[in-house]
C-alpha cells in the first residue's frame, strides 16, 4: 500500500520480500473469505483497537473502511456487507484482488513509477556504518542504499509466511523501542483445576505440572476439534469492564480456540501474564434463564439416564454434556444445584496462550511513542515502520487488515514528505 502511494507520485520504489512471492499472509487471510474491513460506525470501529485507539484512529481518518472498499473497487473487485457487518469481496477470494493490485504496481497508469520487486531477499539489518541495507539474496549478500526506507516486516505469527520477528533485535540495537511480541487472536491451554496459590499468588504457568494441562484423554479423543455452538463466555478482569459475548469456539487437544475465544484473547492473555491463569465462565445455554435451567434440571427424570434427561429437557448433548462431566465429575453431575449452576457458568481455567507462531496476529512491536506522526522512527531519520510490526492489536473482523492498509498509506505519505519537504 505504501508502494502504491509512492508509485502514484512518480517515486522510484524497490520492494524487497524474503519470500518467493508477495502477499502470502494476504492470501492466507483469503482462505476464510478475505474479510477486508467492517461496515460498523466509525466510532465503534475505532473502539476495537483498545489502548491504541487514538493512534489507529488517526490513521483511519485518511484511509478507513470506506476507502478500503473504494480501493478494492478501483482494482475491479466489488465488495458486499455480510450479515455480521463484515465486508468481503463478492467472490470471497484474495487471489484476484492481489493479482490486480500487483499488475497496477508493475504497470501504473497516468505517469506513475513502476514498482520493482526483489523476491527472496531477506533483510539482515544495516551495514556497520548504517548507510546501506543488507539482504540475504539468492546470489549472496546484497547491499542497497536508499533515500528512504519503509519497514513492514509483520509481527511474529505464521513465521513460515515470512513474519518471524527477527527484526526486533535489529531495531532495538539502533535505539528503537519495541514492546515484546505476544500472541493475539490466539487459543489457550487450560487446566481442569485452577492452579494452586503460592503465598496468596497463583503459580506461574511454568509451575503448573504438565500432566495437569489440557482436557482428559477421554474428552480429547472424542471431542478435540468439535465446536461449542450457541454458547456465551464471560470474563471479568480485575480492572476494567466485563467481557461477555455469544458465539462459538472449538475444543482443541489442550484447550480452546476459535472466534469467541479470540475476541477475549487480549484480556485473557494479559490476565495470565499478571496472575498465572485466567478463569472464564462458559454459559452453555445463553438463551435459557438460570431459573429455567434450575427447574428443568430438578424435574423428575424417572428411569431415564442423566444424559437423556438433559437432552430432553434442555437440549444438552454431545460436547456440551461432555464438558460438564469433564469439569464436574460424576459427583458434581449428580448434584442438581451444582449442575444447574455449571450449565450457566462453567469455569474454564486457562493457564497459557498458545505459542506466538500459532496466533492469528501479534500484539507488541515498535512503540508509537518513538515514531512521529508519519510513522518515521525518531532515532532513525528516513526510516519508517508500518503494519503489524507496530505496537497495536485488534480482534478479527476486518480490523487487522484495515489498520495495516491505513498504516501503509500514512507511511507512504510520510516518505513523500521526507523526500520532498515543503
Amino acid at each position: 500500500m505504501a508502494a502504491e502511494v509512492l508509485s502514484r507520485a512518480g517515486v522510484a520504489v524497490h520492494l524487497f520480500d524474503a519470500m518467493p512471492s508477495v502477499g502470502r499472509k494476504f492470501l492466507l487471510a483469503g482462505k476464510g473469505g478475505l474479510n477486508l474491513t467492517h461496515a460498523e460506525a466509525a466510532d465503534r470501529f475505532a473502539e476495537r483497537y483498545g489502548e491504541r485507539r487514538q493512534q489507529i484512529e488517526a490513521l483511519l481518518g485518511s484511509f478507513g473502511a470506506a476507502e478500503v472498499r473504494a480501493w478494492a473497487q478501483g482494482l475491479g473487485v466489488e465488495t458486499f456487507v455480510g450479515t455480521s457487518g463484515r465486508v468481503f469481496p463478492t467472490d470471497m477470494k484474495a487471489a484476484p484482488l492481489l493479482r490486480a493490485w500487483l499488475q497496477r504496481l508493475r504497470h501504473p497508469a497516468g505517469g506513475g513509477s513502476a514498482v520493482q520487486f526483489h523476491m527472496r531477499h531477506r533483510w539482515l539489518g544495516w551495514t556497520p556504518d548504517g548507510q546501506a541495507l543488507r539482504f540475504d539474496a539468492p546470489t549472496g549478500e546484497v547491499r542497497v542504499r536508499a533515500r528512504a526506507v519503509l519497514l513492514a516486516l509483520g509481527g511474529g505469527s505464521w513465521a513460515r509466511l515470512g513474519s518471524n520477528g527477527a527484526w526486533v533485535p535489529l531495531l532495538a540495537a539502533r535505539g528503537v523501542a519495541v514492546a515484546p511480541l505476544l500472541p493475539a487472536n490466539c487459543g489457550f491451554d487450560l487446566a481442569l483445576k485452577a492452579p494452586p496459590l503460592n503465598d496468596g499468588q497463583p503459580l506461574p504457568v511454568q509451575a503448573v505440572p504438565a500432566h495437569a494441562v489440557g482436557w482428559s484423554e477421554h474428552f480429547t479423543s472424542r471431542h478435540a476439534g468439535q465446536p461449542f455452538k450457541n454458547v456465551s463466555i464471560r470474563f471479568q478482569p480485575p480492572q476494567g469492564l466485563t467481557f461477555e459475548r455469544k458465539g462459538e469456539f472449538v475444543a482443541t487437544a489442550t484447550g480452546v480456540e476459535g472466534s469467541l475465544v479470540y475476541a477475549a484473547s487480549a484480556l485473557l492473555r494479559d490476565e495470565i501474564v499478571r496472575a498465572g491463569h485466567a478463569t472464564l465462565l462458559l454459559d452453555l445455554l445463553p438463551d435459557f434463564s438460570a431459573e429455567r435451567v434450575v427447574r428443568e434440571v430438578a424435574h423428575p427424570r424417572g428411569s431415564r439416564s442423566l444424559s437423556s434427561h438433559l437432552k430432553s429437557r434442555l437440549g444438552l448433548d454431545g460436547i456440551k454434556t461432555a464438558v460438564l462431566y469433564e469439569v464436574l465429575g460424576k459427583d458434581g453431575m449428580n448434584d442438581a444445584v451444582r449442575l444447574a449452576a455449571a450449565i450457566k457458568a462453567l469455569p474454564l481455567h486457562l493457564v497459557a496462550a498458545r505459542p506466538l507462531d500459532e496466533a492469528i496476529s501479534t500484539a507488541g512491536g515498535v512503540l508509537f511513542e518513538v515514531l512521529d506522526e508519519h510513522l518515521m522512527c525518531e532515532a532513525l531519520p528516513g526510516v519508517f515502520c508500518a503494519g503489524e510490526m507496530l505496537d497495536w492489536e485488534a480482534p478479527t473482523g476486518g480490523y487487522l487488515l484495515t489498520a495495516c492498509l491505513a498504516s501503509g498509506v500514512r507511511a507512504g505519505q510520510g516518505v513523500l514528505a521526507w523526500l520532498h519537504p515543503s
